[in-house]
């Protein structure tokens, strides 16, 4: 479990970071650390390439700052009007050859120790890692702070742009690599069956769904999409009337239970042994109609009766061949007759087109989804304790058993939330950086350093916040 979160979050950290490192280098942006986790004091691995070659170290100091404290010619620290220490580059001249820091042109990728995300330091640009009152110097033409606006916005939007691209890519690579569908065609023989919570949407055992939101259904797995239940209007068959189900915009509460499912009747594939069944002398290919004068049109509807008849003798009707049979028998403490039903439905694969069409469909269904229930949680309709998870959450949802299937998918998912999240207008995330271009390329002004500044930690210290109360809404989960 906590290998596949480490590993599936790596993997989203590097192609988010990577994707803002990919349009610094296209700007010729000089990227001064990549790094995957976060390094506290000393790093797990640090590479750099000098002069062409590759120096690695291990378990080592970080790089110190390339910036000191301005002084005077007594040696105090000269202060700016507000009372904060100047700052200014260390001259190159000072540094020896085996300092890093002499190199600024060629990036320092390393490892942390602290597995909670990575980040991707860009000369001229005011992040975590970067002060204000580190950048009074003349701007460079290697900082991002001295390219136009619209370079530094391709540069903020990279690694939302890497994650929305890696989300698609996953659940296409998913759906050609592991799934199946079951074409609609096929369940229109039968229609459907219909549970307590479809029941309380307006359906009925036996309708036929023909489209959603006036298109077609081909697979059956499109009328039961999660974007399906944030709102949709279903044309149904019922009885060879076509009518309409309105599906509120709060009926996705409901997908916690079963909606609707296909439906089949109950023709007998095998009978297993020492079973009631067995003991009943149902054959393979009987059909079963009727349980205690109850008619059974359904495998589901046959699963239903069947709760109600535990330790019971009861009368099995069945059809076999043109007879109509009435077998009794007696169930035994669990709600099973002993019998493996034929299944009528034939999967089918999906080719490579109709996987990159389904995939990136079902990709954006969830991605929207995920941005009404976001949207319905600030409107205070969702509370913040059911609907957030933090790394812990997370983590279950991977399970215990290394599935390539479930892990894929799962990390195709979080991929499409990070972009999601990563673009809302929040100080310190990449959306809030775009706030402030935006802003700039509307006035004609940009914010000034210490604003951004200011906004970084204010947004720093809601995630910090915002991190506390999802890890603890975590754990008072496990212990509920």
């Amino acid at each position: 479990m906590t290998a596949q979160l480490i590993l599936g979050l790596s993997i989203l950290v590097i192609l988010h970071e990577f994707g803002h490192y990919l349009f610094a280098k296209i700007f010729k942006t000089r990227v001064e650390q990549f790094y995957l986790f976060f390094n506290p004091k000393i790093s797990i691995i640090r590479a750099k390439k000098i002069n062409g070659k590759w120096q690695v170290r291990f378990f080592s100091k970080n790089t110190p700052s390339k910036f000191r404290r301005k002084m005077d010619a007594n040696g105090n620290t000269i202060k700016d009007e507000k009372g904060n220490d100047k700052f200014e580059p260390i001259p190159m001249e000072e540094l020896k050859d085996n300092d890093w820091r002499k190199y600024p042109e060629s990036t320092e990728w390393g490892l942390g120790w602290l597995p909670f995300g990575g980040y991707c330091s860009i000369a001229g640009m005011i992040d975590e890692n970067k002060k204000a009152n580190q950048l009074e110097s003349e701007p460079q033409p290697w900082e991002l702070r001295s390219k136009p606006a619209w370079q530094r916005l391709f540069v903020m939007i990279g690694g939302v742009v890497m994650n929305l691209v890696l989300g698609l890519a996953l659940f296409v690579f998913v759906t050609y690599r592991y799934k199946q569908y079951l074409p609609n065609d096929q369940v229109l023989k039968n229609g459907i069956y219909v549970y307590d919570a479809g029941r309380q949407l307006g359906f009925e055992t036996g309708d036929k769904i023909l489209a959603v939101n006036g298109k077609k259904i081909i697979r059956f797995d499109d009328a039961i999409k999660t974007g399906v239940f944030f709102g949709s209007n279903i044309i149904i068959d019922r009885n060879g009337k076509q009518m309409n189900v309105v599906i509120p915009d709060t009926a996705y509460r409901m997908l916690k239970e079963d909606i609707f499912k296909p439906d089949y009747p109950v023709i007998v594939d095998s009978v297993l042994s020492n079973t009631p069944a067995q003991r009943a002398h149902i054959c393979k290919k009987d059909k079963i109609v009727s349980l205690n004068e109850e008619p059974v049109k359904s495998f589901e509807s046959f699963l239903k009766k069947m709760e109600q008849y535990t330790f019971q003798n009861c009368i099995i009707g069945v059809v076999r061949e043109q007879d109509t049979l009435f077998l009794p028998t007696q169930f035994d403490s669990i709600p099973k007759i002993g019998i493996i039903v034929h299944n009528p439905y034939k999967k089918e694969s999906y080719t490579f087109e109709q996987a990159v069409k389904y995939g990136i469909s079902d990709a954006m269904d969830l991605l929207s989804a995920n941005i009404k229930g976001f949207r319905n949680l600030i409107k205070g309709k969702e509370k913040a304790t059911e609907s957030l998870q933090g790394p812990i959450g997370i983590a279950s949802l991977y399970g215990g058993v290394w599935d390539w299937a479930k892990f894929w998918f799962i990390t195709a998912v979080i991929s499409l939330i990070l972009a999601f999240m990563n673009i809302l207008p929040i100080p310190a995330l990449d959306g809030g950086h775009l706030v402030f271009i935006l802003i700039e390329m509307i006035t004609r002004r940009k914010p000034s350093d210490k604003i951004i500044e200011y906004a970084q930690i204010a947004g720093m210290v809601i995630l910090v916040m915002l991190m506390f109360f999802v890890i603890g809404n975590d754990i008072f989960k496990l212990f509920k």
